[in-house]
């Protein structure tokens, strides 16, 4: 296989991994109920906190008339379960709908009574080098938050169950609405977390192609497909977060509001760096393709050289090769000496010109 036809097919294969699958997100059937769901709750005030695991949804139901804050997570989605999840606090049958979504962009919904919100949490597996991302849906009410989340493996929110844990910590002490700034900062500390990991990958990607390391490979298309990603969550998770302090309904303390306009000031880097990343792609692709350019012109170069100091032997032995009776010299015993020394005298004078004219 020539070396154009194996480069184009290199492109072709990378182009096959990039396919993207889109789906109706209003179309709860292509969800795959989880084989169990993980049920916690957190029940506290000012002075104490409390944490349960519970079994089943339906214990969730003695929380309800509780006079403390409660936070209520579930890892891993089950219909039945958010169904009943979501009667128990009379929440909206459209927000039922959205939480059993799947490839919901993020949205930003405000009710009279709660606020619901969907982002995505990203981590990445350092195995097998893949961006992955996770839906979860967060619902403040007036004394509860709820949070769904649909792998039940991975805890999104461990470094908050710490905080809410450690009695020195004062998240207790400012209210629902700010555990629920708090799960909203941990999801876009996560993308910070994602920008390093590929903000690095990137720097490798341009130290591998300036040394050459890349013959004949785009890494950098699997790349921008991972960039794309980041950038498509983190714009939406920006809007989401602009509609969380413009909301109409009162939820936030203006203490909480000062955070989330935090929040909203790291968003906003986040999506500067994001564009950075996404244009040094962009760039690194056309460096790649200058350098297998310059790579093919050295070789053509090359070749025309070899072919133009071969050319008088060529000649030469051409000329004495005709069929003619008579050819001057065909006879002379030096003949021959002769046509080999004018072989080599001419290729070597040849490469004496082109170096002096620069040519290589």
């Amino acid at each position: 296989m020539s070396n154009n036809n194996f480069f184009l097919s290199n492109i072709l294969n990378s182009k096959k991994k990039l396919q993207f699958h889109y789906a109706n997100p209003t179309d709860n059937t292509l969800r795959i109920d989880a084989n169990q769901s993980i049920i916690t709750v957190f029940e506290y005030d000012d002075t104490s906190v409390n944490q349960y695991n519970l079994s089943e949804v339906g214990e969730c139901e003695k929380f309800i008339n509780s006079e403390k804050n409660i936070w209520i997570n579930i890892d891993g989605l089950r219909r039945s379960d958010i169904k009943n999840v979501c009667a128990m606090f009379s929440i909206d049958p459209l927000i039922e709908e959205d939480i059993l979504s799947v490839g919901q962009r993020s949205k930003y919904d405000a009710f009279d009574n709660f606020i619901y919100s969907l982002m995505y949490m990203l981590s990445y597996n350092k195995t097998h080098e893949v961006l992955n991302k996770e839906q979860i849906s967060l619902v403040l009410g007036k004394k509860f938050v709820l949070t769904f989340q649909d792998d039940p493996e991975r805890d999104a929110f461990g470094k908050v169950r710490q905080r809410l844990l450690n009695k020195t910590n004062k998240m207790q002490q400012y209210g629902i609405d700010f555990l629920y700034y708090s799960l909203v900062d941990a999801i876009v500390d996560d993308y910070f977390v994602m920008m390093d990991i590929f903000g690095e990958k990137v720097e490798k990607s341009e130290d591998a192609i300036l040394q050459n390391k890349y013959r004949i490979d785009l890494p950098t298309l699997l790349l921008r497909k991972e960039i794309m990603i980041l950038r498509h969550v983190i714009y939406a998770a920006r809007d989401v977060v602009s509609n969380l302090i413009k909301n109409d309904n009162n939820s936030f303390q203006p203490k909480t509001e000062r955070y989330l306009k935090d929040v909203y000031d790291h968003i906003f880097q986040a999506t500067e760096m994001v564009e950075n990343y996404r244009e040094g792609m962009a760039n690194l692709q056309d460096l790649y393709m200058n350098n297998e350019n310059l790579k093919m012109n050295e070789s053509m170069k090359i070749m025309a050289i070899v072919t133009c100091l071969l050319a008088p032997a060529s000649v030469i032995g051409g000329t004495f090769g005709m069929n003619f009776t008579h050819i001057p010299f065909l006879q002379d015993k030096y003949g021959f000496y002769v046509a080999v020394a004018f072989m080599l005298l001419i290729p070597a004078w040849m490469i004496y010109v082109f170096k002096k004219r620069g040519w290589f």
